[in-house]
């Protein structure tokens, strides 16, 4: 066997054992995940936003009130902590939130949510306790947002951006609640 074969086959070895320490230490990259990982983004002009998250399902759960409870922090979807980036100032309610990368977290409540922006990056959105990893001395904007009451149920938490009356918002759905956070650009 001549010796670029000997190192291909030597590179594709550590490789695949890299895989599988990373699959069976880390994270199993093989299996579906209960909350898959999406991100969303909204770009105009030379705006550009972006929200990455975990989407737990409902799968027949009490939500809101239950698995949620209401007056707590929550890391506002599954797994890692939920992040929003914006490359230019926005404000909020009145408030400038400056061009950067965000930990979004959130106070469900039954009449209102309040939606946190923070500006700690956390490796996960729990620790060990199952408790928020949030840090309230990194908050840099805190507001309250009405819940609006679905007609149907969303199976699904959804993060998405709605720019359709040429108002931004940055809405959040779950269950029968959905939120909308107005974004000035």
């Amino acid at each position: 066997m001549n010796t670029f074969l000997k190192r291909v086959l030597i590179l594709l070895s550590l490789i695949a054992l890299g895989l599988f320490l990373y699959s069976t230490f880390v994270e199993n990259i093989f299996a579906k995940r209960l909350s898959p990982k999406d991100t969303v983004e909204f770009k105009l002009n030379d705006l550009k936003l972006e929200v990455f998250y975990n989407r737990p399902y409902k799968k027949d759960r009490e939500i809101f009130g239950a698995l949620i409870p209401f007056n707590q922090v929550w890391r506002t979807g599954a797994n890692e902590a939920t992040t929003f980036e914006t490359n230019k100032p926005l404000e909020l309610n009145g408030i400038q939130l400056a061009a950067r990368k965000y930990t979004l977290w959130t106070v469900p409540k039954d009449s209102t949510w309040r939606v946190i922006f923070n500006s700690k990056q956390y490796s996960w959105g729990v620790n060990a306790e199952m408790k928020p990893m949030w840090d309230p001395n990194y908050d840099v904007i805190n507001i309250e947002v009405p819940v609006q009451k679905l007609g149907n149920t969303v199976e699904q938490f959804t993060i998405s951006f709605d720019n359709s009356t040429d108002n931004l918002f940055i809405t959040m759905a779950w269950d029968d609640v959905k939120v909308a956070v107005p974004l000035k650009y």
